[in-house]
């Protein structure tokens, strides 16, 4: 019966850990050096939604009429941006890759991430997965949404 028990624990426990891996989290959970880096950048915002992954926070917010999020280190150092674009704004050899791999498949929504560094990618997100480009519309990897 104790053998039953900790198995049961154990499921609980892994079936809790990989059903999400991010978590929705009150903004007195981000570090105030996250929010101060956030109200730098985006002074205009005033509703956001914080997420907690691996470690890092997620800001997701609207900026004038466009969907937007932030990520950030808990030191508050901006790690990347992703902000939705149209479909048609994905490089041409993005949407001829996903034309190829993915023939009849409607993209879901777009996104444009720039890095800390300046580093941009693209990705588009079908079959309940994020395709991801280089700046020039090169595919890099699958990862799941």
């Amino acid at each position: 019966m104790k053998n039953l028990k900790i198995t049961a624990v154990a499921l609980v426990a892994l079936a809790s850990s990989t059903a999400s891996f991010a978590q929705t989290i009150p903004s007195t959970q981000v570090p105030q050096a996250v929010k101060a880096t956030f109200e730098k950048n985006f002074p205009a915002v005033k509703k956001v939604k914080w997420e907690k992954e691996k470690g890092d926070f997620e800001a997701g917010f609207k900026q004038g009429k466009t969907e937007m999020s932030a990520l950030f280190k808990a030191d508050g150092s901006l790690s990347e941006t992703e902000k939705e674009i149209e479909t048609t704004e994905l490089p041409g050899s993005a949407m001829a890759y996903l034309k190829d791999h993915y023939k009849g498949v409607k993209i879901k929504e777009a996104a444009k991430i720039t890095k800390a560094n300046g580093e941009v990618n693209y990705e588009a997100e079908v079959k309940g997965k994020d395709v991801l480009f280089d700046s020039k519309g090169s595919f890099i990897k699958v990862a799941a949404d």
